[in-house]
């Protein structure tokens, strides 16, 4: 039994107008090669995470298409919201209809195996950046801020951001101490890649956190952003583009 993890999927079975192979050569087929590697390397008994950006769908409805998709899948499944996921709802809401192998991190934790699985979605702060890792690349889908929006931006950013960090401590506070490994998973990154202590990672820290795992970058250059160990914490990049869509093993 082995846990695993794969971020941004970005699937778009229910809008297939909002595919990723708008980006590239190197998101051509994108869902294909998700579940060719996936079935080459992840059993019915493991454990997969899914650190956010799910499903490009704006409703539950159209994202299910999606996240069947992920059930048809082997293995257990564990997701968590990332920014693009408009279509998550309560977690009553999505318990009725999302499929049995897929389990939900929303202000709680998940217990696999003694193995417990809490975390948040986070979001942008400037405590840290990553552009000099990016390859710069034009979004056809992103619209242009207005000056307004512009300049209130990281008044709204950090009012999310500590929010999330709120979210962030209550869904760690859960994990039973008889846990024997502790895994949070984040959407953006919760440390920068100079593993330079941040408001995030102190709470990972506080809570004992084994590993965190996380995505949202896109197009960072191959090999730039290895993360690592930091005071305890072990931190893993999991975006697929930047793993060349294969699912990373956790040790």
């Amino acid at each position: 039994m082995s846990i695993w993890v794969l971020s941004d999927v970005h699937l778009a079975f229910g809008v297939p107008s909002k595919t990723m192979e708008v980006f590239g050569p190197a998101w051509k087929q994108y869902a294909e090669k998700i579940a060719s590697n996936w079935k080459r390397l992840i059993s019915q008994e493991d454990l997969i995470l899914i650190p956010g950006d799910i499903s490009w769908a704006m409703r539950l409805e159209e994202a299910l298409i999606d996240l069947q998709w992920i059930d048809a899948l082997p293995g257990t499944k564990v997701i968590l919201r990332g920014n693009h996921d408009y279509w998550w709802s309560s977690l009553e809401k999505m318990g009725k209809v999302i499929p049995p192998s897929i389990h939900c991190i929303h202000n709680n934790v998940y217990l696999w195996k003694e193995v417990a699985i809490a975390g948040s979605r986070l979001w942008d702060t400037p405590e840290y950046g990553f552009g000099a890792f990016t390859v710069i690349q034009d979004n056809p889908r992103e619209r242009t801020k207005t000056l307004e929006e512009g300049a209130q931006a990281p008044q709204e950013d950090e009012k999310i951001f500590v929010r999330e960090l709120e979210r962030l401590r209550l869904s760690l506070s859960q994990i039973p101490k008889t846990a024997s490994r502790k895994i949070a998973m984040t959407h953006y990154p919760p440390i920068g890649a100079d593993l330079s202590s941040s408001r995030a990672s102190s709470l990972l820290e506080e809570f004992q956190i084994d590993t965190c795992v996380f995505g949202h970058l896109h197009n960072i250059r191959p090999g730039s952003l290895p993360f690592g160990k930091a005071r305890g914490v072990n931190y893993v990049f999991a975006s697929c583009d930047y793993l060349n869509f294969i699912p990373v093993k956790l040790v």
